[in-house]
């Protein structure tokens, strides 16, 4: 585990907003046992994460390399474009290393939304209550994923070492660094994560236990018409069409963005 590394910083206090206000349950297309938006990416590359503190940025770049795989056609950024986000949101020096100390994931949210990252902004992102993991589930089949922090224990780095999942163990392991994956797929027994070059298994226990700040973010590059029927309503909306009401999927677009620009202002 010497060659992979950390980078993401405590939960930041800040205004927020969360996603369980904005879907409608009653509307929600039912949860299927398992969704997989992780399959169609041939490979996760390290994104400079075993060198320096990037996890956040680099877990942003499998994000929109996973919307746009499962969506239209495969966009990976570049090593250059993560670190020049990591650099913005970190304030790291690439030329003398200095400032490598991380980044919080509503940083890089606000700044992936305002200034965009590898070429890609989000339009949308709210949180998902600490241990919600119906409301997860849900991020990850609606929006294509979620972006969660984890404080990961050291026998998370026995298990990743090992190539073994990770889940909770009866050990009583410090926790070693705070980390940053997107979850792309899930099933009956696990929820799936790419990080440090390959895809990961977590248990829920494991999720549950370790994980105390997760996204849901919305993306132009995963709502093309073409995709899912229920997301041509939210496809008009990128248009141009402000929709009344949730949309078929049970999702308030239209509120959340309204109530994302006060956030802002404030």
């Amino acid at each position: 585990m010497s060659a992979c590394k950390y980078g993401r910083l405590p939960r930041r206090e800040a205004a927020r907003l969360n996603l369980g206000d904005y879907l409608v349950s009653s509307q929600l297309p039912a949860l299927p046992e398992r969704c997989d938006w992780a399959a169609k990416v041939e490979s996760w590359p390290m994104r400079l994460n075993d060198r320096i503190g990037d996890c956040t940025c680099a877990a942003a770049a499998n994000l929109i390399e996973s919307w746009s795989a499962n969506a239209s056609s495969e966009v990976s950024p570049t090593d250059a474009q993560v670190l020049a986000a990591y650099s913005a949101v970190s304030g790291y020096d690439p030329a003398t290393g200095a400032n490598d100390n991380g980044a919080d994931l509503l940083t890089v949210c606000e700044y992936w939304s305002a200034t965009g990252i590898a070429g890609n902004k989000v339009l949308a992102y709210a949180e998902i209550r600490t241990g919600d993991l119906e409301t997860l589930k849900q991020a990850v089949h609606l929006f294509g994923g979620a972006y969660i922090g984890l404080n990961l224990p050291a026998s998370a780095e026995r298990q990743f070492a090992a190539n073994q999942p990770w889940d909770v163990t009866l050990e009583l392991w410090p926790n070693v660094g705070g980390h940053c994956v997107p979850v792309l797929a899930y099933d009956a027994q696990w929820l799936y994560v790419p990080t440090w070059g390959r895809l990961q298994k977590m248990s829920y226990r494991f999720f549950e236990r370790y994980c105390d700040e997760s996204y849901a973010l919305v993306n132009p590059l995963w709502f093309r018409p073409a995709l899912i029927g229920w997301a041509a309503s939210i496809y008009r909306f990128l248009a141009g069409e402000m929709p009344e009401g949730p949309s078929p999927s049970g999702f308030r677009l239209a509120e959340l963005m309204g109530d994302l620009q006060l956030v802002r202002a404030s």
